[in-house]
């Protein structure tokens, strides 16, 4: 097993990390959002691709998904915000029927006692309903604070110039608004066509996935190496959540076994150190990465009694479960946000 160093350092009030896993999404205060107006009639639209009406998908009734890959629908658009809710991600929220939604919903079918592999049907979209809570989708009025930065103009690819930046930074006050609502920044975008996202006191549409914590005390994860993904158990086996991983490849494989959590570092900076790692071949001297949301462990560390491998953030949300690792266990920086407010030290951590 090729080595990997982590470090956690606490300096004043504030905690740094070490990692060695490679590739951000907050879970933080969403501010005030309001419904979204109600739609004259109940009736939901035929979806048509790259369109997606708001009042539609909170009033929506079943209808089959469409079925182009890239068509979008206010069913699912929906289904996705009631999934997250229940505490079953499907990544990010997009409108469309991937790979992390069928999962999600099939993980949410078999807690829920449901028939299916998956697919979206009448008696799973029943069962989400019942999840409850605000609308789907509401408006959010776009704040100071959102528009005040510091961001970056980009975030280079290489480890050496990420190296020479002061913050990993969200690049836009657009991808910091998608990230804390759990969206894809371009279904952000199309819902509020020409609207700047620089500009406070805006009021635009956004998901309102409305999370809580998780019902009850975590006890064990455990990470699926086929399915991609994370699941969270109480002392007595039930289901408490479900997240889309993506995990290590043939190459720089994630560990197999039990292990525990040791503990939780948020805003974790990035360390390359080439005595302990060999991935990256270019790097000949220790670097690390300062902090940020788009640091490659996002923001937050949850610590692995195995040295040096964790559970993490990660910057680029859309490729979660899609993509491989350099050995550890990343999520959307939302869904590890959401889990590190759950586990403490000693929870049990099995790679099936």
């Amino acid at each position: 097993m090729k080595s990997r160093l982590f470090a956690a350092v606490l300096a004043g009030t504030s905690v740094f990390a070490l990692a060695a896993c490679e590739d951000a999404n907050r879970d933080g205060k969403t501010g005030a959002v309001a419904p979204a107006a109600a739609p004259a009639t109940p009736a939901v639209a035929p979806a048509q691709p790259g369109v997606l009406d708001v009042a539609a998908v909170n009033s929506a009734t079943f209808a089959p998904p469409p079925a182009e890959p890239e068509g979008v629908s206010p069913v699912l658009a929906k289904a996705q915000v009631l999934l997250d809710r229940a505490g079953f991600s499907p990544g990010v929220i997009d409108a469309r029927y991937g790979e992390n939604v069928r999962l999600a919903l099939e993980a949410f079918q078999e807690a829920r006692g449901l028939p299916g592999d998956g697919a979206l049907t009448a008696e799973t979209f029943a069962a989400l309903e019942q999840v409850g809570g605000p609308p789907a989708f509401a408006r959010y009025t776009i704040t100071a604070q959102d528009v005040a930065g510091p961001f970056n103009s980009s975030i280079p690819e290489e480890i050496p110039e990420k190296a020479k930046l002061q913050h990993l930074g969200y690049t836009s006050a657009a991808e910091l608004i998608a990230e804390r609502f759990h969206m894809d920044e371009q279904l952000l975008r199309a819902l509020n066509p020409g609207v700047d996202f620089r500009t406070a006191g805006v009021s635009i549409h956004v998901a309102n996935p409305a999370r809580p914590a998780l019902a009850g005390t975590v006890a064990r994860l455990e990470v699926d190496k086929e399915d991609k993904a994370l699941r969270a158990y109480d002392e007595a086996g039930t289901l408490l959540a479900y997240y889309p991983a993506t995990i290590g490849s043939a190459e720089q494989p994630s560990p197999s076994g039990s292990m525990k959590v040791n503990g939780v570092a948020r805003n974790p900076t990035f360390t390359y150190d080439p005595k302990k790692l060999d991935y990256n071949k270019d790097i000949k001297t220790k670097t690390t990465v300062a902090a940020g949301p788009n640091n490659p462990v996002g923001l937050v560390w949850i610590d692995l009694s195995k040295p040096t491998y964790g559970i993490h953030g990660s910057p680029e949300p859309d490729v979660i479960g899609k993509t491989q690792s350099n050995g550890c266990v990343r999520l959307s920086n939302w869904d590890a946000l959401h889990l590190a407010a759950a586990v403490k030290p000693g929870v049990r951590v099995q790679f099936v």
